[in-house]
């Protein structure tokens, strides 16, 4: 089965549209007709807020308005025997650590071995919101980012999820390898993130419509030509820990699309990196029943290990 690419779309409501119908909204900013839109929505398509619209849903100012737009070839979740990493599961969610080159969910170029595959075959009922190949998905981490992952099995625990995340109560921390020396022990970066303006296909700082980004970072290691940090996210925007660290000149070593920096070499030596080394460490929420604080740790994988060695015999 051919899997076409899903288009997504992200829009945010202004004063302008206080009182305008929710499928009028989307459908003068997607430049869809309503009939569609209406449809798009019966699927739980459109979210506004995180949460599915309805049609009729009156608009405000600051609404988060999130459109997905399958393709016609996209029917369902096929279940897949794939090891996954279950550091734990209840009847509402399930928390997995997800090795790196694992894709998320299916899109084009990778129809099959994600991890909602294998989630689908493990846990059989999923989430019904967030789309027909991403049930439960409230966050997610790019294909070469390993780490720690949370994914709702029931609706109710998605629509928990979706408010703690957007009322940035989650607590999320990274550790990331990146060019160069960092200036101080800690620091934070404050800076829009939003579409490139050359590259619609990359996010950027430089942009016209950039959403508020907080990225906190600290010093954990120094190396020659390379830092270990401890990156805390208190927003949660696409390639967010990329985009401001290559933004300040100091990209994730082994990204290829925002720093390009796959190896390092020093007095003869040579420290060669796989994929991005961006390593989602801990994560934490309250759980969606009980209320519980949960948080969960995953340690780096093997290459991450094998890199940080390799750079210690630098030093």
């Amino acid at each position: 089965m051919k899997l076409e690419d899903e288009r997504q779309m992200n829009f945010t409501a202004s004063a302008d549209d206080d009182g305008k119908r929710a499928d009028r909204f989307v459908s003068d900013m997607a430049s869809i007709t309503r009939s569609r839109v209406q449809s798009l929505m019966e699927g739980s398509h459109v979210l506004i807020n995180g949460s599915p619209a309805r049609p009729s849903q009156k608009m405000h100012d600051g609404y988060e308005v999130s459109v997905s737009i399958p393709s016609p070839d996209v029917v369902t979740l096929v279940p897949e025997d794939i090891d996954i990493e279950v550091i734990y599961s209840d009847r509402h969610v399930v928390v997995v650590d997800k090795p790196p080159g694992m894709v998320v969910y299916p899109a084009a170029g990778h129809v099959s071995g994600t991890l909602m595959n294998g989630l689908k075959e493990q846990f059989g009922s999923l989430a019904s919101i967030g789309g027909p190949l991403r049930p439960g998905v409230v966050h997610r981490l790019d294909k070469e980012t390993s780490g720690v992952m949370v994914v709702a099995l029931t609706d109710e625990a998605y629509y928990a999820l979706v408010t703690q995340f957007k009322a940035k109560s989650t607590s999320r921390s990274y550790l990331a390898l990146v060019n160069g020396t960092l200036a101080g022990e800690e620091g934070t970066i404050e800076a829009p993130i939003g579409r490139s303006v050359s590259d619609r296909k990359r996010m950027s700082t430089k942009t016209r419509h950039g959403k508020t980004a907080c990225t906190h970072w600290k010093a954990l290691m120094s190396f020659p030509g390379a830092t270990l940090v401890e990156a805390r996210l208190e927003t949660g925007r696409t390639h967010q820990i990329r985009v401001h660290f290559s933004s300040i000149g100091h990209s994730v070593l082994g990204d290829r699309v925002y720093g390009r920096k796959l190896r390092l070499d020093y007095k003869g030596h040579r420290v060669s990196f796989p994929r991005q080394m961006l390593h989602a460490h801990t994560l934490g929420f309250d759980h969606p029943e009980t209320g519980e604080r949960m948080e969960f740790t995953s340690e780096v994988p093997d290459d991450f290990e094998q890199a940080l060695e390799a750079l210690k015999k630098l030093a």
